[in-house]
C-alpha cells in the first residue's frame, strides 16, 4: 500500500470515526470464510457496516478524529474490526447472538455516545444500553401514566355525580 493509499484510507477512517457516535472494535480473526459470510449478513441485517482495518491506520484517524476516545487505541492488537452502527446496542446484540454458534467474534472495545467501554467483559452492558427510541418511548409512557389516572378519576368522578343526580331526579 503506497502513502497515498494509506493517507486516503486514513481520511475515510477520520470521516467515519467523525460522523458516527457508535463504533465497536472487535477480533473476528479465525473465523472461516462462511462465518465471516454468515457474520457480514447479520451486521447488514441490523444496519451495523463491518470492516476490518489496519490497526496502525485506524489509530491514525483516532488521533485526528476530534473525539476522545481513552483507552481504547490501546486495544488496536491483533486483527480489528470495526462496526459501526446508528443504536448503541445493535452491534453488542449482533456479537451476543452471533456467539451462540461460534467463540468470535471478540469484542476489544467500544466508542457508544462519548463512553468507552474496553474489554469483552463489557458485552452484557452494552446489550442492555437502550436506544433513543426505546429512551424516549419510556419518557412518553411515564409522562401519560399520571395524565391517565387523573382522567380515569374525572371519569369515574363523573359517573358517581350523574349516577347521583340521576337517583334524585327519579325521586
Amino acid at each position: 500500500m503506497t502513502r497515498e493509499e494509506k493517507s486516503i484510507v486514513i481520511d475515510n477512517l477520520t470521516s467515519q470515526l467523525t460522523e458516527n457516535n457508535i463504533i465497536y472494535l472487535a477480533d473476528i480473526s479465525g473465523l472461516d470464510a462462511l462465518t465471516t459470510s454468515n457474520l457480514r449478513r447479520a451486521c447488514f441485517k441490523a444496519n451495523v457496516k463491518l470492516a476490518v482495518v489496519k490497526n496502525t491506520l485506524l489509530e491514525k484517524a483516532m488521533e485526528r478524529s476530534d473525539k476522545d476516545f481513552g483507552d481504547l487505541p490501546t486495544t488496536l492488537k491483533g486483527n480489528t474490526s470495526i462496526m459501526i452502527a446508528e443504536v448503541g446496542n445493535a452491534p453488542a446484540k449482533v456479537i451476543k447472538e452471533f456467539r451462540k454458534k461460534s467463540k468470535k467474534p471478540v469484542l476489544k472495545g467500544a466508542f457508544v455516545e462519548e463512553a468507552i467501554y474496553i474489554g469483552d467483559d463489557q458485552l452484557d452492558a452494552l446489550v442492555s444500553i437502550k436506544s433513543k427510541e426505546e429512551l424516549v418511548g419510556d419518557i412518553i409512557t411515564l409522562l401519560q401514566s399520571p395524565a391517565k389516572n387523573v382522567i380515569s378519576a374525572l371519569q369515574s368522578g363523573g359517573n358517581k355525580l350523574s349516577g347521583i343526580i340521576k337517583t334524585l331526579s327519579e325521586k
